[in-house]
């Protein structure tokens, strides 16, 4: 858990670092808004999105047939009676605010097959006491029409589905207002339809301990305003916030989701993840990047509206002259690899709109980031071809096939058919807004390194098979290959030796 993510800036001299999510930011709206609907002129189908915290649903106003009865009265009546009933057990909680024993270890711990119903008005409250609502390892638990709120989990921790159990289903809930993060994911679990609001540090923690996080269902659900504690600020370069974090799951669909005005990235998928599907989405006004897919394989990005995103963050570094292309979307050393399981071999952005973010796609690899080098901050984690670290290493790492294995590579990524809409009177910027990358640092550490040169920039800009085509850009877009410094206009993007963005348009007099 705390993977810090960095970024090494294009320079010889080894571990010039520049820190992607310090933010000691706030958001530019701490109160979740209404969503901005369909963006202007976009071509695309317009997105549905949840508007589940500011009206969700209310839940059965009496018990069910065979249900339990929980009594708000009683401090601890809902944890006693799980403790009391057997497996497969229904509770109906009262209206009224529902409370645990005054220990800051006192949870609720389920059986298998057990399920929470929340009458109208029904609320689980931590008081700022407890620590965890929902823990233990019973599988199959179903949450419904509940609001859970006031638990104080430590950093990295969650406070429903503590340890991750498998094959939990969230439904109409409202969790908010927590410490760390407000929910924790086990394999083939299901939140739909939930309001995941102001926790302290993640809306979700998609991690699981010893056991791959595999079926994922995100669906439907609003995560907003998330990282209230400010965790980028408290430890510099944790990479440890946002609206949801996901970490080595294999195979997530992640759809219909209203993602916003988190403070940091919106959704981030972090360190060995595969077989992702992310589609109708609106990814709007997140302090950070909307997306990040890093150190990852084989996605589906489609549909998605994405507006307004990277305002702070960019800004905050551009205000430092730092010239790296922050983007609203950030694929670092993540791509297609055709070896790894999955519903596609590439990572594929299609027929999505990004209207007014800070910049839009950069594609980004670092050349001293690889498994075993110290300077992957994902440290003790090797890639999904070479599970054992200690195979990378020095004369063996320099031939094939540890040479190409060793590494996430930036590779078979294919952008098209998207929709770009940049109006810098909005964003409020003058330069460094309007960039889409494709680049690599200077390969300079560790000293044993095989990667050292240009060799990483040259292939993920020219050998790794990355293209755009066939996409509409409207504004003022510069466009970055290989490094930093190298800053093109959209004719010597198509241009030899890059060749990219063929079939597409520019319309830079348009405006947003």
């Amino acid at each position: 858990m705390g993977i810090k993510r960095r970024h090494w800036a294009w320079t010889a001299a080894p571990l010039a670092l520049a820190l992607l999510t310090a933010t000691g930011c706030t958001s530019t709206s701490d109160t979740p808004a209404e969503p901005s609907g369909t963006p202007s002129a976009s071509g695309m189908p317009s997105t549905s999105v949840a508007r589940v915290c500011a009206k969700p649903a209310a839940g059965p106003a009496n018990a069910p047939a065979g249900a339990v009865t929980v009594d708000p009265a009683v401090v601890g009546d809902l944890a006693a009676k799980t403790k009391s009933s057997p497996a497969n057990t229904t509770f109906w909680l009262r209206p009224g605010k529902h409370t645990l024993e005054p220990d800051r270890y006192a949870q609720i711990i389920p059986k298998e097959g057990d399920s929470y119903l929340g009458a109208p008005g029904a609320v689980l409250d931590g008081r700022k006491t407890n620590q965890y609502a929902f823990g233990g390892a019973a599988r199959n638990v179903t949450i419904r029409y509940l609001t859970v709120q006031g638990f104080v989990a430590p950093q990295d921790e969650g406070v429903v589905n503590h340890e991750s159990a498998d094959g939990w289903v969230i439904e109409h809930a409202t969790i908010q207002n927590n410490s760390g993060a407000g929910l924790m994911a086990g394999a083939r679990q299901q939140v739909r339809a939930s309001c995941l609001r102001g926790n302290g540090q993640y809306g979700m923690n998609a991690y699981k301990a010893g056991a791959p996080l595999t079926g994922l269902v995100v669906e439907g659900n609003e995560i907003a305003a998330n990282n209230t504690d400010d965790w980028e600020r408290r430890k510099p370069g944790c990479g440890c916030t946002g609206g949801v974090k996901f970490w080595a799951v294999n195979g997530a669909d992640v759809r219909g989701n209203w993602v916003h005005d988190n403070h940091g990235t919106g959704l981030w998928a972090d360190t060995d993840n595969n077989d992702f599907l992310v589609e109708n989405n609106v990814l709007e006004a997140n302090d950070g990047a909307a997306l990040i897919y890093e150190t990852s394989y084989n996605a589906v990005v489609r549909n998605n509206t994405i507006l307004r995103n990277n305002w702070v963050e960019g800004r905050k570094y551009a205000d430092r002259g730092d010239t790296f292309p922050y983007p609203a979307v950030y694929l670092s050393e993540s791509g297609g690899e055709p070896r790894i399981k999955a519903r596609t071999d590439k990572i594929e952005i299609s027929r999505n709109v990004l209207e007014n973010n800070w910049s839009g796609i950069t594609l980004w690899e670092n050349a001293d980031r690889f498994c075993n080098s110290p300077a992957n901050t994902s440290s003790g984690v090797c890639t999904l071809l070479v599970p054992k670290p200690d195979r990378c290493a020095k004369p063996a790492i320099a031939a094939a096939p540890l040479y190409a294995d060793c590494r996430w590579k930036t590779q078979r990524v294919d952008i098209h058919d998207n929709r770009f809409v940049l109006d810098t009177s909005v964003v409020k910027c003058t330069e460094t807004c309007d960039r889409m990358a494709v680049l690599a640092n200077y390969g300079t550490y560790p000293d044993w390194s095989p990667y050292q040169g240009e060799k990483v920039a040259e292939a993920i800009t020219l050998k790794q098979n990355n293209h755009w085509h066939d996409n509409v850009y409207v504004g003022s877009w510069k466009f970055v290959a290989h490094d930093p410094s190298r800053v093109l206009d959209f004719g010597q993007w198509q241009a030899t030796p890059y060749q990219q963005d063929a079939g597409s348009t520019l319309a830079p007099r348009d405006g947003g």
